[in-house]
């Protein structure tokens, strides 16, 4: 059992700063199994498109994420999920007001095998 009193704060990729506290992961548990994180997005902040070895699980808490695959865009509101599989396409932004969401990531979520574009 353990008990995780906080996150550590990881710099984010994109346009702007974005915050991510990882409560549960490589980072902060050395946790590869799976990495727990909460986002806060600021308006008009974007990341480069990625074809990760994870599934994602994104739950929004406040605001809308936007997630684009090959086939569709979708905007992704307070108290909706979007699951990206591994081995798929997909961008995350937050073009509305900025955006607060979890990311749950199977397995964890590393710079190594996350795949972005160049």
């Amino acid at each position: 059992m353990e008990h995780i009193v906080s996150p550590t704060h990881i710099r984010a990729v994109g346009n702007l700063p974005k915050i991510i506290k990882e409560f549960v992961g490589w980072v902060n548990t050395n946790s590869g199994e799976v990495s727990i994180a909460k986002m806060e997005s600021p308006s008009g902040w974007t990341e480069p498109g990625q074809t990760p070895e994870f599934d994602e699980y994104t739950i929004v808490l406040r605001g809308m994420v936007q997630v684009k695959t090959k086939r569709k865009t979708f905007e992704v509101r307070a108290g909706e999920v979007f699951i990206a599989h591994k081995g798929d396409w997909v961008q995350y932004s937050t073009p509305g007001e900025g955006a607060e969401y979890i990311a749950v990531c199977l397995p964890a979520f590393s710079p190594k095998i996350v795949h972005r574009d160049l």
